[in-house]
């Protein structure tokens, strides 16, 4: 891939997500993997303000896994932040901090120089429609029901927490959003039931046709889980916080219509219009109380959606 064409994604994100002012500071947090990313969006910054920052650090072992404490503070004091890295920086204490302290930012996690080109050839102002128009239906619920054909028949109560919007457009002190975006989603104050993976799902990707993960949630907490792989990953995480990486940690709802094929990239791939992702682990990043070193994402296809009994009208596009 060419400078220009990830220019063109560096601009989308600097310019129209980010706002970035000529009075204001900017950080680029990346790794030595996403190098090529964090470079472009550099560039762009650079451009507009005389106070950017490039930093690079050896790329994580699992996402939400903490940065160095460096890059951290380099957050925390900047205006802006971007953070295009291999392992995601979301649901990290050095986000939430940096958010909390006032920076507005967005994190990458996991993005890939095509991911980067076609997720933020996008229009963010239709995006950010869908998203009120699913939060409208959703956000006063009680019950959230999930099913689907591959077997998920999954029920969350938010309780008292909020349902929040990621839109890519952050343009305001302390706002926060995954690049690419287009997603409503809640930390759940628990759950029940069964969810069946079927689209994307790390560390496999996107699923072969058939490939089904099942997941039993009791409680709030995922109780068995069918996957090795999967399973592997959150026992080495329950290694360090016990049984708070068994967390069913989010319900999201993908409304970004300029997804119209799963591609492998959980960062993408959740922000489909018409899937349902539901991750394990941690979402203190999101309106939870509990924190583990992981946050694992699985896609789920043609999910019906029904809040207190009605059915959601999820935003769609052919596949």
């Amino acid at each position: 891939m060419t400078d220009d064409e990830l220019r063109a994604g560096a601009e989308t994100a600097v310019l129209q997500c980010m706002n970035l002012g000529t009075d204001e500071s900017c950080v680029v947090v990346t790794d030595d993997r996403r190098r090529a990313i964090g470079e472009a969006l550099y560039d762009v910054a650079a451009e507009v303000t005389d106070d950017a920052t490039l930093l690079r650090y050896p790329p994580g072992d699992q996402h939400g896994e903490e940065p160095p404490a460096a890059v951290a503070a380099a957050m925390a004091t900047a205006d802006v932040f971007l953070a295009p890295t291999t392992k995601s920086l979301s649901h990290t204490r050095a986000r939430s901090d940096a958010c909390e302290a006032g920076a507005r930012g967005a994190t990458l996690p996991g993005i890939t120089e095509e991911v980067f080109l076609s997720g933020l050839d996008a229009d963010y102002d239709v995006i950010s429609q869908h998203c009120l128009d699913v939060l409208q239906q959703v956000t006063e619920a009680s019950v959230i029901r999930v099913t689907t054909p591959a077997g998920t028949d999954i029920t969350f109560e938010p309780g008292t927490r909020d349902w929040l919007a990621d839109t890519g457009v952050v343009h305001e002190a302390g706002g926060f959003s995954n690049l690419p975006a287009g997603e409503v989603f809640v930390s759940p104050v628990t759950a029940d039931g069964t969810y069946v993976v079927d689209g994307t799902m790390m560390p496999h990707g996107l699923l072969e046709e058939g490939q089904e993960l099942r997941f039993e949630v009791e409680d709030g907490f995922v109780t068995d889980i069918s996957d090795d792989s999967v399973r592997e990953q959150v026992e080495a995480g329950a290694e360090e916080v016990g049984r708070d990486a068994y967390n069913l940690a989010e319900l999201g709802i993908g409304t970004n219509v300029g997804v119209e094929t799963l591609v492998g990239s959980v960062l993408l791939d959740e922000k489909a219009a018409g899937t349902v992702h539901i991750a394990i682990g941690d979402d203190a990043g999101i309106g939870g109380d509990t924190e583990a070193p992981l946050h694992l994402d699985g896609i789920i296809r043609e999910p019906t959606v029904y809040a207190d009994g009605e059915v959601v009208d999820l935003p769609t596009v052919e596949r």
